[in-house]
């Protein structure tokens, strides 16, 4: 009973730090290109995402969920605008201009067990050639089945720009997941995946080879006579995956793709 209670407080903790570093949008950047370009389409305001873009003095990445109506199955899908603007640097909101986008329909879904905590702008250095910077959208899931079953995950998606067109370079790849399951007692499983993304040192048709370090944490709790519930931590298992440019966009083994509801 013990370790399903601390199980359950640390899969709360994780989705409550995840609620505490969403990225809002400051000073209304979101609402004002969404009724400039979509009047007629409804926003998810909670799941809309703003960042400078520190390598570019001036622009801002916006990143527009626009939900559609939920399917015959329960399933929401939202279409995905995203957005480079420069602003100027008077501060003066009218001024704000389009210089890169990308339209995604059908981008991101949820399902009745798997809800979509929030969507984050990812600006680290990921230098893909010389002529080439990608930035990272992450998305992060929570379950909402059983108490029993915790379920957290985070993806990234990378994206480069050319000319006034974004072009996604990298399919949402799971990076990290929290879950497992136990019965009403004590049995049960848990496992942790942590992933840092990196730029890699060879190449692949022009662009940076990215690396997946990963390190896996699995453990086991039982019921075990005279000791009571016992949980057990197996070793942790690390593994490097490289992921290479094949002209239009890394290839990505199936595992590692996050499945769709």
């Amino acid at each position: 009973m013990r370790s399903r209670m601390r199980h359950a407080a640390l899969f709360l903790s994780l989705l409550l730090a995840a609620g505490l570093s969403h990225a809002a949008c400051e000073s209304g950047l979101a609402e004002r290109m969404h009724a400039k370009l979509y009047p007629k389409r409804p926003l998810d305001e909670r799941l809309a995402a703003c960042k400078v873009w520190p390598a570019f003095p001036g622009r801002s990445i916006v990143v527009l969920p626009l939900p559609r109506e939920t399917t015959d199955n329960g399933a929401k899908v939202f279409d995905l605008e995203l957005l480079l603007i420069q602003r100027p640097d008077n501060g003066n909101t009218e001024r704000d201009t389009v210089i890169g986008r990308l339209f995604q329909p059908e981008a991101l879904d949820e399902d009745a067990t798997t809800s979509i905590q929030d969507i984050r702008i990812d600006t680290s250095r990921y230098v893909l050639a010389s002529d080439a910077r990608a930035f990272g959208v992450r998305v992060r899931y929570r379950g909402t089945s059983a108490p029993g079953s915790p379920l957290a995950s985070e993806t990234v998606r990378l994206y480069v720009q050319h000319g006034k067109q974004f072009r996604q370079v990298l399919q949402e790849v799971e990076l990290d997941h929290d879950n497992g399951g136990w019965d009403s007692t004590c049995t049960g499983h848990f496992e942790k995946l942590r992933t840092m993304l990196s730029i890699g040192k060879t190449t692949s048709n022009g662009f940076a080879d990215l690396q997946l370090s990963r390190t896996l944490v699995q453990s086991r709790a039982q019921q075990e006579e005279d000791q009571g519930c016992v949980e057990k931590a197996l070793p942790a298992k690390f593994s490097t995956v490289t992921l290479r440019y094949d002209g239009e966009r890394f290839k990505v083994p199936k595992s590692l793709l996050r499945q769709a509801p």
